[in-house]
């Protein structure tokens, strides 16, 4: 098979790339570095499976020749992290709602499958749990920019399953919940390498709020490999999966595992949200996914532990001298 990879330089598409080269797939990379990185690909770069293309998802005369290319397009740029998004709401909003829009309807010219990558944050601010597929969004003004990255994946979603039951586009979509592992930065939000490189460094490990909001962490090549059940099982079609690790954790544990895991001499500091991302910030005090589904279609399930996680990240932080 052949596939597209937008976003394919990013943290989870480069792992993707890595997975269906190995499997001995060929891949057309479409990235443009804006957070995504170069670093990410260069073991594949001159592989003769591997094409990578600098642009955008914003052209859709680029998309249209690399869709007319491939059998399948695995859909994954998109503007990410909380302080990207509460930094850059327009462009965000830009990337997230066009740059789909321009994949789809080349997709759909081209008669080729698309999987869409959506996000846990579409729950928005619902506190329940295990949240399932159908589980209801509760996400705060449209004029926050904090929920803008929410709507927009949610109209995503919403894009893509109409283009499967109105024009018959074979959809598949995945909503990603916290994932994580090398590769990822923490410079856009991200908890988990933000804390395991303050502990490597010996600073203080800043946690936001109370710290007593708990999030569930999936190990990036646990994630990939349900994405990659998703894309291998017509059954999937048309349907919508979290992929996630349900073992739920605080923030303020998560920080104690850090530091307690790395022997490190770090000490937790208290922050508050306005501190760390302005005054109205809102946040959701606990997100765990319902991962019976695709359990049920395709047998998927986590296997990694929170400490191979924090080892994995902790590894290639060292590797890349950061």
């Amino acid at each position: 098979m052949k596939y597209l990879i937008t976003g394919g330089a990013g943290f989870i598409g480069s792992h993707v790339a890595d997975a269906l080269v190995g499997r001995g797939d060929s891949v057309l990379i479409l990235d443009n570095l804006s957070t995504g990185n170069h670093h990410n690909i260069e073991h594949l770069i001159g592989d003769p499976l591997v094409s990578f293309y600098s642009g955008s998802i914003l052209d859709p005369d680029l998309v249209s020749s690399l869709v007319s290319e491939v059998d399948h397009v695995i859909h994954l740029a998109a503007a990410v992290g909380v302080f990207n998004i509460v930094d850059k709401p327009l462009e965000s909003l830009r990337i997230n709602l066009h740059g789909t829009e321009n994949v789809l309807e080349v997709s759909l010219k081209s008669k080729v499958p698309v999987l869409i990558a959506s996000s846990s944050e579409v729950y928005g601010k619902n506190g329940g749990g295990p949240l399932d597929e159908e589980s209801d969004r509760i996400v705060g003004s449209p004029l926050k920019s904090r929920w803008s990255y929410s709507e927009a994946k949610a109209i995503d979603e919403s894009m893509a399953y109409f283009y499967y039951s109105e024009n018959g586009l074979p959809v598949r979509l995945v909503r990603f919940f916290n994932t994580v592992g090398p590769r990822q930065v923490g410079s856009y939000g991200m908890v988990v390498p933000r804390f395991v490189e303050a502990a490597l460094k010996g600073e203080p490990l800043d946690v936001y709020g109370t710290g007593a909001q708990s999030r569930c962490f999936c190990h990036v090549a646990d994630a990939v490999a349900g994405l990659l059940s998703v894309i291998d099982s017509e059954a999937t079609i048309g349907q919508v999966y979290n992929i996630g690790n349900n073992y739920e954790v605080t923030i303020n544990e998560l920080a104690s595992a850090v530091i307690a895991r790395l022997g490190s001499s770090s000490v937790i500091s208290m922050k508050s949200y306005e501190d760390a991302y302005g005054a109205g910030f809102e946040d959701m005090q606990r997100r765990i996914p319902d991962i019976s589904k695709i359990k049920a279609t395709t047998g998927w399930a986590p296997t990694r532990s929170l400490e191979t996680i924090i080892d994995d990240i902790a590894g290639y932080l060292k590797h890349a001298g950061l």
